[in-house]
């Protein structure tokens, strides 16, 4: 089976609705949301549209449990605050129902779909640098083979074995038998790599094969909906960036 999976639309229309498109050439089986549907962009009701019809799996994310009432955010700083004031004040009732029902984390077949570390999922800690990624050792036995997850934004893959961490930087790689595997899906909404693409994946269970796709939106069309609704200046900047 090909699945379909990406995480952190955060919102933005334009990049989400390109890699549907994209998705279609690519033969998937099943889709898989790693969270934070909304969030810093302008259109979270057209978002939580699209993904509750596209995926069959989504899992909660750290923006998605704030805006939903399921975290405190208070301590967050002001720009990303306001964001989701903004997203609390316009989430049609239906998807916000949707989002306070999401699970933080599921597993099938030796694969783990969490939007943060595997290991304890509701408090969404990041996994982006092999130190991170080796502080999973003393829970390897507690680990699924595969992990993939989202929230840093970048596209990162670490694999694991008893005493040894390796980082994985190819964009398309097998998976050996004896290694388990945190993998990040990088982000559809707001790429933090440097590159300013829209980043969605794929992985073949039967193969075993995974890779990272990328593709152009209009960042334009997408940072100028943020200047309109009064959001952070900064949340449309970066979309040209990709940081």
């Amino acid at each position: 089976m090909r699945l379909g999976i990406f995480s952190d639309v955060h919102s933005n229309l334009e990049a989400l609705e390109v890699v549907v498109q994209a998705y279609e050439s690519l033969h998937v089986d099943e889709y898989i949301c790693l969270g934070d549907v909304v969030g810093y962009g302008a259109s979270p009701n057209e978002c939580c549209e699209i993904v509750r019809k596209m995926a069959s799996v989504v899992v909660l994310g750290n923006h998605d449990a704030a805006v939903s009432g399921r975290m405190e955010y208070s301590y967050y700083y002001d720009a990303a605050r306001n964001a989701l004031d903004w997203c609390v004040a316009r989430l049609d009732p239906d998807h916000m129902a949707w989002l306070k029902g999401l699970d933080y984390v599921y597993r099938r077949d030796g694969i783990c779909f969490s939007h943060g570390s595997p290991i304890h999922p509701e408090d969404f800690e990041y996994v982006f640098t092999i130190e991170q990624a080796a502080d999973l050792l003393p829970h390897l036995d507690d680990l699924d083979p595969v992990n993939f997850i989202g929230h840093s934004h970048l596209t990162k893959s670490f694999a694991l074995a008893p005493g040894e961490v390796n980082e994985v930087v190819a964009r398309r790689f097998g998976l050996r038998r004896h290694r388990k595997y945190i993998i990040t899906d990088g982000s559809v909404g707001q790429p933090r790599d440097y590159d300013n693409r829209a980043c969605f994946t794929v992985y073949d269970t039967e193969t075993r094969i995974f890779e990272y796709h990328r593709v152009e939106y209009d960042v334009e069309k997408a940072a100028q909906k943020i200047l309109d609704a009064k959001l952070a200046v900064n949340f449309g900047k970066r979309l040209f960036l990709g940081v």
